[in-house]
């Protein structure tokens, strides 16, 4: 029983885990996804003078 249900856990675990890297790879490559991921490539270069807020009730802009 054990040698079976090993088997059948390797073989169709490996069919899992190889379509789901396939999906993932092709949500990542996909050509309407681009422009997403260069957004967020660039965001940690983007100038901002002012600090971010310690706490988010600490916000000086929100308008209370």
């Amino acid at each position: 029983m054990y040698e079976r249900l090993a088997h059948f856990a390797q073989t169709w675990g490996l069919l899992y885990v190889a379509l789901l890297f396939a999906a993932v790879l092709a949500y990542a490559l996909w050509p309407r996804n681009q422009a997403k991921f260069d957004r967020a490539a660039r965001q940690p270069l983007e100038d901002d003078d002012r600090p971010a807020p310690a706490r988010p009730d600490d916000d000086p802009d929100e308008d209370r």
